[in-house]
């Protein structure tokens, strides 16, 4: 993956950065009467070196964001982070559920029941419970994988017979623009699924916003906020 790396920032950039990002946290959560620290700032690493994600480490990040196997298989023996701290936020095809199992603590992409079938086949041989974010499709985007809305609540109950699966929460990504309409959506299915509270589910996650929006995000109850080119700078795919 070294072919398309970030504008690499030095370690005092990124700290400076991820000072903004918490000073603007910080705004937000007491705009909304919410406490700076119910809210974890994740680093999304996705072409950034390894070098530079232990800089943000090393300037007080406790979560890592990796959106692609391949990448998270290279990087993952240079991080002075384990899989506790890491979470796969990418689509997740069922057939690279192997190699990443064991090298994350989440899965925040969980878009169908095909993927949870294979996510629990790998829990329950290693006797090793995982721990999932249910993708929402907030915008009914074509183009963008995630149960639809009206479907969550029926695949909620649907992952009570995945025994090693633990549902944590809600992910979504919405449509550029007007995203306090969406994120307003998801606090509200965040709400309504919450008080359901399913056999093999503790619902207190709720993974939303983005560098361009993760204030309002935190204005509408997110609790991860997932952080890449305010963190690491602009990235060249």
């Amino acid at each position: 993956m070294t072919e398309n790396r970030s504008n690499s920032l030095s370690a005092a950039e990124v700290c400076q950065n991820i000072l903004r990002i918490r000073e603007n946290i910080s705004t937000a959560a007491a705009q909304s009467g919410r406490s700076p620290e119910e809210i974890t700032v994740m680093a999304v690493t996705k072409t950034v070196p390894w070098e530079t994600v232990n800089a943000a480490i090393g300037c007080g990040i406790t979560l890592l964001g990796e959106n692609r196997a391949q990448e998270l298989l290279e990087k993952f023996p240079h991080y002075t982070l384990g899989r506790e701290n890491i979470h796969f936020i990418g689509h997740l095809q069922t057939n690279k559920v192997r190699q990443i199992y064991d090298k994350v603590s989440m899965v925040e992409s969980l878009d169908s029941l095909e993927l949870a079938k294979e996510l629990d086949k790998y829990a329950a041989r290693l006797d090793a419970p995982m721990d999932v974010l249910l993708e929402v499709n907030i915008g009914k985007e074509e183009t963008k994988s995630g149960i639809m809305p009206e479907h969550c609540l029926e695949m909620t109950k649907k992952l009570t017979d995945f025994s090693h699966l633990r549902l944590r929460g809600l992910m979504t990504i919405p449509p550029p623009g007007k995203n306090t309409v969406f994120f307003a959506k998801m606090q509200q299915l965040f709400v309504d699924i919450t008080a359901k509270n399913r056999d093999n589910s503790t619902m207190n996650i709720l993974s939303m916003g983005m560098s361009s929006d993760y204030e309002d995000a935190v204005r509408y109850g997110a609790t991860i906020v997932r952080i890449g080119t305010a963190m690491f700078g602009r990235r060249n795919y």
